[in-house]
């Protein structure tokens, strides 16, 4: 019975761990993370026509270009425009980097303003109701686990 037993020398987490599952690689590489830094890709070209619009309204945002130098650790750098040539242009998407308490700032913006586009289609619509045929607006969604109801 001795005979089938392997030595606890030989079964430890190294040597019993599991195989790794493949999955495909990300198209775009994630930068380093830096503190108090966001990183995003913007769109610097579509269908190889420059985008400079884009660029230039990102920029005006507050966003500026990560320079390759600082993130050795993206390999598949390739210069598509001689004027992004010392930052990481991947596929017609430039590395921007931005403090994170402007994309914060943005972030609450726009969701005030969607906020805002909502409460103005709700007045709208409880307006226009009746009260012999009231229009509900119920935005509530209910889940339950268990047996089925």
């Amino acid at each position: 019975m001795a005979e089938n037993r392997i030595d606890r020398e030989l079964t430890n987490r190294e040597t019993t761990t599991r195989k790794r599952a493949w999955s495909r690689p990300e198209v775009l590489p994630s930068p380093t993370p830096q503190p108090g830094y966001a990183f995003r890709w913007i769109r610097t070209s579509n269908q190889g026509q420059v985008d400079a619009t884009n660029v230039s309204s990102k920029l005006r945002e507050g966003w500026e270009p990560a320079k390759a130098s600082d993130h050795p650790e993206i390999t598949m750098v390739t210069v598509e425009n001689e004027k992004f040539a010392d930052n990481v242009v991947i596929g017609g998407l430039m590395l921007c980097k931005a403090p994170i308490e402007m994309v914060d700032e943005r972030t609450d913006y726009y969701q005030q303003q969607s906020d805002n586009q909502i409460k103005s289609v709700d007045n709208n619509l409880m307006r226009e109701s009746d009260p012999r045929m009231p229009i509900f607006n119920d935005r509530k969604s209910k889940v339950t686990f268990g047996k089925g109801s």
